[in-house]
């Protein structure tokens, strides 16, 4: 039997199969709108056919209403001077941020939390029978991290309960491939080396950033302390955000698609694997219960028994390759 025979013997979906999938799903969703989309990229959306001082993003986004309240959400921001980044391809078919956008928002509008919460207690997440507002791009008013310089620590969706306490932190990913590294790493800065022991090598740590200093308080650092690379080379992302969501006392959750292989699948026979399950089982057993995850099908079931959301929830289905 050779490689390619063998390959086809592998338990786990490919992501290469699951992001085809997706760009087809999404090239025909906007075919059938009418939308003009890029000569070669037809899953991206073009500034051709734009009206007046339309932007093409919000062409990605099912529900007019939704699109509106995220463009006002975005302006009211950038008169407060705070951080709401609408993302730089939040134009193109399988954004993660568009797609949140388009799950999450008709809830905000109507004030329907019932499925998040249905969903997230199902989970054992603490906190989930109180959720009275969820808010996207959240960034912490306390700079935690020290971070007086370059793009903040933020996450997707934030839910509050009915007393303004921000208990639960979303982070949305689609057909991402990674939770997201560290930027020295990726700029040719850092040899990836470990600094638990010498953390003044690392430069993040040298100039002031707290996350070397929280992890080892929350006693992250001990499964890591023998590891000749660093975890943040690959993993920077998921490590802020989830020192964040611990730092406010809430739970890390991720909501991903259950197609994708990269951050939780199983096998036919049941095998799990994923980036977040292994990332949890790095952190120490007190901490495991703080990071939860649920999926983009597991929340469109529960929406859909929602008689409220069937304006637009089977367009949902449709863009997002789930009919």
């Amino acid at each position: 039997m050779n490689s390619r025979q063998k390959a086809k013997q592998w338990p786990f979906a490919r992501h290469k199969e699951f992001s085809s999938a997706l760009r087809k799903s999404a090239a025909n969703w906007f075919k059938d709108k009418g939308f003009i989309t890029h000569p070669k990229m037809p899953y991206c959306l073009s500034d051709e056919g734009l009206v007046g001082s339309e932007q093409k993003w919000k062409r990605n986004i099912i529900l007019k209403e939704v699109a509106e309240y995220i463009e006002m959400q975005s302006n009211v921001a950038k008169k407060k001077k705070i951080s709401f980044p609408l993302h730089k391809y939040l134009h193109h078919g399988m954004s993660s941020q568009g797609m949140a956008f388009n799950l999450i928002g008709p809830l905000i509008l109507r004030g329907d939390y019932s499925p998040l919460a249905a969903l997230l207690k199902s989970k054992n997440v603490y906190g989930a029978d109180d959720i009275t507002e969820a808010i996207f791009e959240y960034q912490d008013p306390v700079n935690r991290f020290n971070e007086d310089a370059g793009q903040p620590t933020s996450i997707d969706i934030v839910l509050n309960n009915s007393q303004g306490d921000s208990i639960i932190f979303i982070e949305s990913k689609f057909e991402e491939r990674e939770f997201g590294g560290c930027s020295v790493f990726k700029d040719g800065d850092c040899d990836g080396r470990n600094p638990i022991g010498n953390l003044d090598s690392c430069y993040l740590h040298f100039i002031g950033r707290q996350y070397w200093n929280m992890m080892e308080q929350n006693e992250i650092t001990s499964s890591l302390r023998k590891d000749h690379l660093c975890i943040f080379m690959a993993h920077y992302q998921f490590f802020r955000e989830f020192l964040l969501a611990i730092e406010k006392g809430g739970t890390f959750v991720l909501l991903s698609d259950e197609r994708s292989p990269v951050f939780k699948c199983k096998s036919d026979n049941g095998t799990e694997k994923g980036l977040l399950p292994f990332l949890t089982e790095l952190l120490p057993d007190n901490l495991r219960s703080k990071v939860a995850s649920i999926t983009i099908q597991e929340l469109v079931a529960e929406i859909e028994k929602q008689n409220i959301h069937g304006d637009w929830i089977f367009d949902f289905k449709r863009k997002y390759g789930m009919t």
